[in-house]
């Protein structure tokens, strides 16, 4: 009687026993919304990227809101960003009421070609907004020196990018600095780092980082922490339309250990990616990421583009990896392909099209084992036999 092999799954969180000590010490406390443990994970995350101000909130995609309704953002402006990210790049902008811009990425990299930014520019234009997609930085003094000609603050959708790094002038400087006026970062399941979801901004304004706290809770103007804390009677005010977007401390208390595990999770990715690039190398038909000399990518996910010299199609690989319980997921989605986008504009976006049906994403996390990637090794460096079964 065969045994079926183990699932491998291409992403697994790495959550134990100290997370979970964590969340009950918050639980314990009588405090479980935004407060002293959401505090201290924004002061310690600041400190990690190198950003004069963290502020903690519920998911990247209402940083990604706060960030650009705070700059200004609004009806009839338009944002320049990528379709090809998860679809809560462009939702941000149209909760703006504004309109996102795509333009087309580097075929390589697949983030977006700065080249192809300033051509994109209207007197419409209210920000840019460029993706670290999958971790990968994205050319940052490229893109910053277009904006900084027209006079365009730069909001990062640093999602997946927890822990990778740019060069700037010789020196290796995290993302989320940030180099541009806003970062954003995620805290899902999927990402290096996670609070079960949750996100971050950072910046370099203190102005900014107070109005993103002022709005995150309603736009208080006393918050529960301080209210507690009186010894007089103090009734809030509420100047403006706010937004309900904290993070709960029983979030941030978990924050607080991934943040302690990051530097071991980004060695063990590493090393992992490096064997899956060394293996695939001379497989024809199969190329690795590829990485900048000025960039260090955390590799949330190990991008694999499939060319017309595999025997098999992306799909037909994807489905026998299946098949053998190897988990894979395609290329990044474009949103401009969506349902939700038809018809907003005719975008010219040949380089993200092909990314989307020629990438395969391999299994890449904590607990991956070197026998679990020597498995799916075999099974890419075996043509014939996912062509027989395909």
């Amino acid at each position: 009687m065969s045994t079926k092999p183990k699932t491998i799954p291409i992403a697994k969180p790495v959550l134990g026993e100290e997370e979970a000590a964590a969340a009950r010490e918050a639980i314990l406390s009588g405090w479980v919304t935004q407060g002293p443990q959401v505090a201290a994970f924004e002061k310690e995350f600041a400190q990690y990227v190198g950003a004069p101000h963290a502020c903690a909130v519920s998911n990247c995609t209402t940083a990604l809101h706060l960030a650009l309704h705070v700059l200004g953002v609004g009806p009839g402006d338009e944002v320049i960003t990528v379709s090809h990210s998860f679809i809560a790049t462009a939702n941000a902008v149209r909760y703006c009421g504004a309109t996102p811009v795509f333009v087309d990425v580097d075929p390589r990299t697949y983030n977006i070609d700065p080249s192809l930014i300033e051509r994109a520019i209207t007197p419409r234009t209210k920000a840019i907004m460029p993706v670290h997609q999958i971790g990968m930085p994205c050319d940052m003094p490229a893109i910053l020196a277009v904006a900084n000609r027209h006079k365009l603050p730069v909001v990062e959708d640093a999602a997946c990018a927890v822990g990778s790094e740019i060069k700037v002038n010789g020196e290796w400087q995290k993302i989320g600095r940030p180099h541009g006026t806003v970062a954003c970062f995620s805290f899902h399941p999927r990402k290096l780092l996670t609070t079960g979801d949750g996100g971050m901004l950072t910046t370099r304004d203190a102005k900014l980082d107070a109005k993103f706290r002022l709005l995150r809770q309603h736009a208080m103007s006393v918050n529960d922490t301080v209210r507690h804390a009186a010894n007089t009677v103090i009734f809030e005010e509420y100047p403006e339309v706010g937004f309900n977007y904290r993070m709960t401390d029983i979030q941030a208390a978990v924050g607080r250990v991934q943040l302690k595990r990051l530097p071991g999770i980004l060695e063990r990715r590493r090393r992992f990616a490096q064997r899956y690039s060394e293996a695939l190398r001379n497989v024809p038909g199969l190329e690795a990421p590829h990485v900048p000399e000025w960039a260090n990518t955390n590799y949330q996910s190990y991008a694999v583009r499939v060319t017309s010299e595999y025997p098999v199609s992306r799909d037909e690989l994807m489905q026998s990896m299946l098949d053998d319980g190897i988990s894979t997921r395609r290329g990044i989605m474009n949103s401009h392909q969506e349902q939700a986008y038809t018809g907003t504009a005719d975008f010219d976006l040949p380089a993200s099209e092909d990314a989307r049906d020629s990438v395969v994403l391999l299994p890449l996390h904590h607990e991956l084992t070197e026998q679990d990637q020597d498995r799916v090794i075999e099974r890419l460096r075996s043509p014939a036999a996912v062509a027989q079964t395909a």
